[in-house]
């Protein structure tokens, strides 16, 4: 009759564990939005730049050189290698969750048990051979092998395994986002090296042109056609341009080193072919399709294996709610006396056993995580919403800016021609006494500020380049 009521005991706490497995908080649910706009501004693209390789896409080859030497030696993309092996760990472990554990266990040790206990009392009424007793100290020898194994009868480590490999698959996408982001970044530097380069040349340029103005105006003076103001007008700016010389020539340490930085080296000279600048052509990026950036763009694409780890989290995170099932063995050899260890089936020892168990009362803690892994995919889903509009934004901008940027280009190099001429007139009308000095410093100033601005529009026209073929998932291929 004992018997019975605890099977039936038992019994309850099964169904009642089932049942109230069953009744899980509600949490909120949100499908992820994959829709995209048809196109980029009613581009007519079909084929994106992203899917050229970048060694086509770069054709400098000082700059390709560059970016190879990154590729093996920033340390930032090297950090994220080792993430990629920490998740590829990860799935191993999770694989190991799924087989028996297994492990073997060797000892030795005294028992001495009471004498007016039912072990002590069998003992001494127990002759292990005829007229020997059981020793009052008993020795204790065994070893043997025992294994653990949990029925995964709900896919709980299934999953887990499954969202480790999404996890590993998001690190090597983690890893594509960082190669895209450190050539573009390269890329971007080296075009603002060669920018400070030719604005450092045309303000050299600019002094020897200021310089003569300035003698120009000592022989006036010394014609009574000018005073000394005129003199000292002209001599602070050629000062003022010598102080914009070193002011650009820090800007070039800074920018070389910061290349250095991420070739992961120290300082040192970077080769480059500084007369071809203004000669640049922008290369023509093809944008493609809109929908093309959910496989192009890493970022999009790891956040998409993120969500979907998420997913697997939640179902691992629900399955805690059920019962599970246990199973454990065990083999192996016991004697108190080391010549009686191997004798089979005397000394040999086994046992198999099986167990369901389940939350029941406190299960606060449990929903609380099943809570917070369904809040973790919702946050998953906003960031992959979050990276499709980031990505489409980005693209329709860089787009608008290279548009923009080759108007403002083509209207400051009519802009610089108009001021190069402006100069050689002010200097004659000057000579003529037609014009006054002011008018010549001011001509002066006017072209060498132009100058300086288109050569800054040609490196944003370069950098724009570099930015939308990022923009577009391009680089890590």
């Amino acid at each position: 009759m004992f018997k019975n009521n605890i099977y039936k005991g038992l019994g309850l706490v099964l169904i009642c564990a089932t049942y109230t497995a069953c009744k899980l908080p509600e949490v909120a649910q949100r499908a992820e939005n994959k829709n995209t706009p048809v196109s980029f501004n009613g581009s007519q693209d079909t084929v994106s730049s992203a899917s050229i390789q970048w060694r086509s896409f770069f054709t400098d080859p000082n700059l390709i050189n560059l970016i190879d030497t990154a590729l093996k030696n920033n340390q930032e993309l090297n950090i994220t290698l080792q993430d990629i092996e920490i998740a590829k760990n990860e799935i191993k472990a999770r694989k190991g969750d799924l087989l028996p554990n297994v492990t073997y266990g060797i000892g030795a040790g005294l028992d001495k048990v009471g004498r007016y206990t039912s072990s002590g009392a069998g003992d001494a009424s127990t002759e292990i051979t005829p007229g020997k007793g059981v020793p009052e100290v008993l020795p204790d020898y065994h070893f043997g092998l025992q294994a653990n194994w949990e029925a995964d009868i709900w896919h709980k480590l299934r999953n887990s395994k499954k969202a480790a490999i999404n996890h590993y698959l998001s690190t090597v996408e983690g890893k594509n986002f960082v190669i895209t982001n450190l050539i573009a970044e390269v890329a971007n530097s080296y075009y603002e090296l060669l920018a400070s380069d030719n604005q450092l040349e045309t303000v050299k340029k600019n002094i020897e042109l200021q310089s003569n103005a300035l003698e120009l105006m000592k022989i006036q003076k010394q014609a009574t056609r000018v005073n000394e103001l005129a003199v000292r007008k002209f001599e602070a700016e050629v000062l003022s341009s010598k102080s914009l010389e070193f002011d650009i020539q820090q800007d070039i340490v800074e920018n070389e080193n910061k290349i250095n930085f991420l070739l992961g080296r120290f300082p040192q000279p970077i080769i480059r072919d500084k007369s071809s600048f203004t000669d640049l052509v922008p290369a023509t990026v093809h944008t493609g399709l809109p929908a093309q950036l959910l496989a192009n763009r890493p970022d999009i694409k790891q956040a998409e294996y993120e969500l979907a780890a998420a997913k697997l989290d939640v179902k691992v995170a629900k399955a805690q709610f059920y019962p599970s099932l246990g199973i454990s063995a065990a083999i192996g050899y016991q004697a108190f006396n080391p010549s009686y260890l191997l004798r089979t089936p005397e000394s040999l020892i086994y046992s198999l056993a099986g167990d369901l168990a389940g939350p029941l009362i406190n299960r606060n803690a449990i929903k609380a995580e099943y809570s917070s892994a369904n809040a973790k995919q919702l946050q998953a889903v906003f960031d992959y919403e979050k990276a499709i509009l980031n990505g489409y934004i980005e693209v329709a901008n860089q787009m608008s800016k290279i548009s923009n940027l080759q108007k403002s280009y083509d209207l400051k190099s009519k802009q610089v021609a108009a001021l190069t001429q402006s100069i050689d007139i002010s200097n004659d009308l000057f000579k003529a006494a037609r014009a006054d000095y002011f008018e010549v410093l001011m001509t002066q100033r006017d072209a060498l500020q132009s100058k300086l601005e288109l050569i800054d529009t040609k490196k944003q026209q370069l950098n724009a380049v570099v930015d939308i073929y990022q923009a577009l998932g391009g680089g890590w291929k």
